[in-house]
């Protein structure tokens, strides 16, 4: 996909930013419990999965999907994961944060009327979420729209203008990271709007949180009455690995609720 500016709008782009799912490199933080060929097995089921939830958006919506990958990854292994429609863009830029305000220059060139930047690590991120963060990109007026994730980054990140001064931050994947990106839009006077919270799979804590969403209960680490997306490449996945995960079970919280309705 090229830079060159485009005379027609098109609609809001929906990024999956992702890697190539390759063993003792794509979640390395889950191995152990699980050998670095599962791992990176599990990541490309994200990636799938993530996308799938961007493709089951309704039409009306007008979003394209789109798979941002590091230059140096092979794009073949990033193009089977996703549906047939979706564009493959290659980043650059020597970090995350220059590789992250380059997806979005690009794609706002490109005609877009403005991108969301997901996380490849939340393969239940609920459509619901998703569509509301673009609605609130659609609606007039200008503004950021963060996803925030319970290990105090974020899910998503969507944007109507390139803001690099957003992106411009030392401590990605930190619990200091959506503070900081809040601290970053406030300066450049951008109202923030903040969706429900979420939650990325990087450590073993996380991985029992995903087993129990998925091959359990079926209850998050989170109760904002959201639905979690279905993530069914993620699920068989773990079911064939016999749910083996890692970590302490997850703390349900003082008002969580069993599936049986008693707290």
């Amino acid at each position: 996909m090229g830079r060159e500016t485009s005379d027609k709008m098109l609609g809001v782009a929906a990024v999956v930013m992702c890697q190539a799912p390759l063993p003792g490199r794509s979640k390395t933080r889950l191995s152990p419990p699980l050998s670095n060929e599962e791992a990176a097995a599990l990541s490309a089921c994200f990636i799938a999965d993530v996308a799938e939830t961007i493709g089951s958006l309704d039409p009306e919506l007008d979003v394209q999907g789109v798979a941002a990958f590091p230059p140096s990854h092979r794009e073949e292994a990033i193009r089977t994961l996703l549906p047939s429609d979706f564009i493959l863009l290659s980043q650059r830029g020597d970090d995350l944060s220059a590789r992250s305000a380059g997806v979005v220059e690009d794609l706002l060139t490109a005609g877009y009327r403005a991108v969301c930047l997901l996380s490849a690590d939340s393969p239940t991120l609920p459509p619901s979420l998703l569509s509301d963060a673009v609605e609130a990109l659609g609606r007039p007026g200008e503004r950021v729209v963060l996803g925030p994730a319970v290990d105090g980054g974020y899910t998503l990140i969507g944007v109507q203008r390139p803001l690099p001064e957003l992106f411009d931050i030392n401590s990605w994947s930190t619990t200091r990271a959506l503070r900081q990106k809040i601290t970053g839009a406030a300066p450049l006077s951008v109202p923030v709007e903040t969706l429900k919270p979420w939650y990325d799979v990087h450590d073993g804590l996380a991985l029992t949180w995903l087993l129990r969403e998925l091959l359990g209960d079926g209850v998050s680490p989170l109760r904002t009455g959201v639905s979690g997306a279905l993530a069914p490449r993620t699920r068989a996945y773990l079911s064939s690995l016999g749910g083996r995960g890692d970590g302490p079970p997850p703390d349900p919280g003082p008002n969580a609720k069993d599936p049986r309705g008693r707290t």
